[in-house]
């Protein structure tokens, strides 16, 4: 997958938008306004916007573009640390993918989310539940939340023994926090019903293309690990190599570091003696 990446970025990649994250944010900052009115308004402005397969099917096209901009969640001083963090993890990775990659991430997120909307909004037309409805609960369930949780695991999975502060108090490395995180999305999973299913599948579908596709898998295949194995035994065998053996007592150097080998010139042959036998030896005829 790294050679398709490649010749997708020497093709495409001068139309990367460099620092996406910022327009991101941007976004989400519209979408709090955009809720704020419709709080001193009662109006419903933010539902004119969100992702709804039915409402898409009668030519509200905008709505393909305009969810991205709807906040997952209402604004308090949690979100807007959250949004920081996110924002900080995603300059990080757009330095370490480079600013092409790190855009087909996210706009690949995206587009698995449109396409979850549509599977499901399917899925139920096919079950005779009605159209309206459904496609009011899509638009709840279908965010950006998800993909900004790829944007999570995707650091983890780079950093994983980077440490965050968690509760501001207590360091803890980013793979935990992960790992709890995916545990927490399964459980999702399992008790919220298939809406829910759906949109956490198709919004972290590019963290599992990009996680299982780009991997080394070299390095754990038999071959390798046979390489490997062959090579760390090689290396024990030379270390145990000795310079200097006593004939008469078999001591090495590694018997004790202060032992004095010499050859004696008297024997018949290389015949090397430590310090205590040097002189108190039977020469060898």
């Amino acid at each position: 997958m790294n050679n398709f990446l490649n010749r997708l970025e020497r093709r495409f990649g001068r139309y990367a938008i460099s620092n996406l994250a910022k327009y991101i944010i941007g976004g989400y900052i519209l979408g709090y306004a955009i809720m704020i009115v419709d709080m001193m308004t009662k109006s419903n402005l933010l539902g004119f916007i969100s992702l709804d397969p039915y409402k898409i099917l009668h030519f509200q096209i905008w709505r393909l573009v305009t969810w991205i901009i709807v906040p997952p969640q209402s604004i308090d001083i949690f979100t807007i640390i959250m949004l920081m963090l996110y924002y900080s993890l995603s300059a990080s990775l757009e330095r370490t993918w480079g600013t092409f990659r790190f855009n087909l991430y996210i706009f690949s997120g995206m587009l698995f989310t449109v396409i979850g909307a549509f599977i499901l909004y399917v899925i139920c037309y096919l079950g005779g539940a009605k159209m309206e409805n459904i496609g009011y609960i899509i638009s709840l369930a279908f965010s950006t939340y998800y993909v900004n949780m790829s944007i999570f695991l995707a650091f983890a999975a780079e950093y994983p023994d980077m440490q965050l502060l968690f509760m501001f108090i207590i360091p803890i490395k980013i793979k935990w926090l992960a790992i709890a995180d995916v545990i927490l999305l399964v459980y999702q999973m399992l008790t919220n019903g298939i809406s829910v299913a759906i949109a956490i599948i198709a919004s972290l579908l590019n963290f599992i293309i990009f996680f299982l596709g780009t991997r080394n898998y070299r390095r754990v295949s038999p071959s390798e690990i046979h390489r490997r194995q062959a090579f760390k035994h090689e290396t024990r065998r030379v270390n145990n190599v000795t310079k200097h053996k006593c004939a008469i007592c078999g001591r090495t150097e590694k018997d004790n570091d202060n032992l004095e080998f010499r050859f004696c010139s008297k024997c018949n042959g290389n015949y090397e003696y430590c310090q205590d036998h040097l002189f108190t030896h039977e020469h060898v005829k």
